[in-house]
């Protein structure tokens, strides 16, 4: 990636500066806290966490971090807790400019923790809008989880623990996520916290399946008891429908539901750029899974989605060149490895497919699929059936998801389309997902022929109805329009507010009796300019008339600088190059 010149920001993890390490936690959490209240803002591009998070620890240059991300501004801090104080400092770098156009530092109490994280977004958010052009801001980006501080140090506890994916990290998580529902049984972000760390539990294999589903699934109902419309709960929701019960049309529901709640939402891009793909409309699959590329690109998440939607899509160079990067940095990645041996077999290369499928410890498949896999070559090669008959009696057992997928792979591809579609009815009698997955494979592409085909896709992948709110775009009064600009500029050449070098755009729009959303409108859409551009200009102009006077001569230009509203020598004297041309030095000469 390039660094991108529109409105983009990634938000670093910020640096714990505390003498007690414990308190890492909250850094996190102040980071994360400060991305989600950004990535509210439409127009803007916000990095995930995921993605952010690559680079705590990382040494890089800035450069090299906007250039893998995609971004033109990152944002820097560092947090420090003392008692029950906590002082924050954040500072804003253009990546392209190699400036530091913006920092400061804000000392308060520990229990006025929510007000500071929102005042700490907006006016992060009032500064790229002053140094990047028109966002619309909401009064208030953060909305405090609960009203316990207590409850939130143990959410914050639990998502520290969370995001490490291990058994041992995910069991302290849930202990901190009950211990904060415990404090504030309203918290819904606890319970969806327990969820997810117990559907890992399950997926892993690191505890019981069905108990710890159950579990999941009853803190997902705690959650649904308090906000039905939650991002994080319909993604959920949308996963649990697909599977645990295979609904492809309840999980496209949720996903859509999830999206409608939180546009910017990565994992939910994902999501249903996966239900999209599956279905076949690859067209709205890539636009998800684009976006969510584009917020996450670091995510191996995100690039195990982009690799199979390629694979789905017949691109089987783009998919490799994904999932070999996924392999080189986590050779273990089991997810990776199926889809490159579904890639080999689809492309005739049998005898890398078993080479491929050997270097796989036979513990590290789902049940049923290494058998599943040479029983499919097999048929591939020479219609043989030298394992087709141990995969029929496997797939004897009700809950041989894994076999029946295989087995109707396996008949697929034999040509036995009565027994494939008679192995699909399973289905639907024992809600396999994984049979799901393997109706629109690739690797089944020969029955798609079959008269029987498009019936099963009706049914497994019914149409959802989607009704996208349309905002109909106000259009704005030009009498109006041209009355407030000409109010703005008459109010600047006879007030000169820009000779305060602690002018805002909010200030400002304070003066003229302007709503901030509207000044910056008008300033970028009408005059041209973003709030920095259009006060600097008018900064240059007055410094112009300060150094054409005589009575002015003994004031250096640095001096004539901050006369003219500048804080900065750097900033001035880039700015005037770039508008003027040349340097203040050069200008004072040609003047001479």
């Amino acid at each position: 990636m390039k660094v991108n010149s529109q409105k983009s920001i990634a938000v670093l993890p910020f640096k714990n500066l505390s003498a007690d390490g414990e308190n890492e936690f909250f850094c996190d959490g102040i980071t994360e806290e400060i991305i989600n209240a950004l990535a509210q803002i439409d127009g803007l591009k916000v990095i995930s966490r995921t993605s952010s998070f690559f680079f705590k620890n990382y040494k890089a240059s800035l450069e090299e971090i906007a250039n893998k991300l995609g971004v033109a501004i990152i944002l820097e801090g560092s947090v420090r807790i003392a008692g029950d104080t906590i002082r924050i400092r954040a500072e804003l770098i253009d990546v392209k400019e190699d400036t530091h156009f913006w920092s400061e530092t804000w000392d308060r109490k520990l229990e006025n923790l929510f007000e500071i994280q929102d005042e700490i977004s907006l006016l992060i958010a009032d500064k790229i809008r002053e140094h990047q052009g028109h966002l619309n801001i909401a009064n208030h980006l953060v909305k405090s989880p609960t009203t316990s501080l207590s409850s939130y140090e143990h959410l914050l506890k639990g998502r520290f623990h969370c995001c490490k994916w291990n058994h041992e990290d995910t069991n302290m998580a849930i202990e901190h996520f009950e211990k904060a529902v415990a404090l504030d049984n309203d918290l819904i972000e606890g319970y969806l916290g327990i969820a997810d760390s117990y559907s890992f539990l399950a997926v892993a294999g690191f505890a019981p399946r069905e108990e710890a589903w159950q579990k999941s699934i009853a803190a997902i109902s705690s959650a649904k008891k308090l906000d039905s419309n939650h991002a994080g709960l319909n993604y959920m929701l949308g996963f649990q429908s697909f599977f645990t019960e295979a609904d492809f049309a309840s999980a496209m529901q949720y996903g859509m539901r999830s999206l409608a709640a939180k546009p910017n939402y990565s994992e939910a891009h994902q999501f249903v750029s996966f239900l999209h793909t599956l279905h076949g409309n690859f067209k709205k699959a890539r636009e998800h899974i684009h976006f969510a590329k584009s917020s996450d690109p670091l995510n191996p998440e995100t690039k195990f989605y982009e690799a199979n939607y390629y694979y789905r899509a017949g691109e089987y160079v783009k998919a490799k060149e994904i999932l070999n990067e996924l392999l080189e940095a986590n050779d273990k990645n089991l997810p990776a490895i199926v889809v490159s041996i579904y890639i080999l077999i689809r492309e005739g290369q049998l005898k890398e497919a078993l080479q491929a499928m050997d270097a796989v410890p036979e513990q590290a498949f789902a049940p049923d699929e290494r058998l599943g896999f040479l029983a499919l070559i097999d048929a591939m090669d020479d219609k043989s059936i030298t394992y087709l008959q141990a995969l029929e009696e496997h797939a004897q057992e009700p809950e041989a998801h894994h076999a029946h997928s295989y087995l109707f792979l396996t008949y697929a591809n034999l040509g036995r389309y009565d027994e494939a579609f008679s192995v699909l009815e399973k289905l639907f009698k024992s809600a396999s997902s994984i049979l799901l997955l393997a109706f629109s494979d690739p690797l089944a592409e020969s029955i798609q022929s079959d008269p029987r085909y498009a019936h099963y896709h009706d049914k497994i992948y019914p149409k959802v109805i989607q009704k996208p709110k349309v905002k109909k775009a106000r259009q704005p009064d030009q009498t109006l329009t041209k009355e407030q600009v000409e109010k703005i500029q008459a109010y600047v050449a006879s007030d000169q507010p820009y000779l305060n070098p602690s002018l805002t755009l909010r200030s400002l729009a304070e003066q003229v009796d302007i709503h901030p959303n509207q000044l910056s409108w008008l300033l970028n859409e009408s005059i041209g300019k973003n709030f920095n551009e259009f006060i600097n200009k008018e900064r240059i102009e007055h410094f112009k008339q300060l150094v054409l006077d005589p009575d002015n001569s003994h004031i250096s230009l640095i001096g004539l600088a901050y006369e003219s509203g500048f804080n900065s020598k750097t900033v001035f004297n880039t700015v005037f190059k770039k508008e003027v041309g040349m340097t203040p030095k050069e200008f004072q000469k040609s003047q001479g």
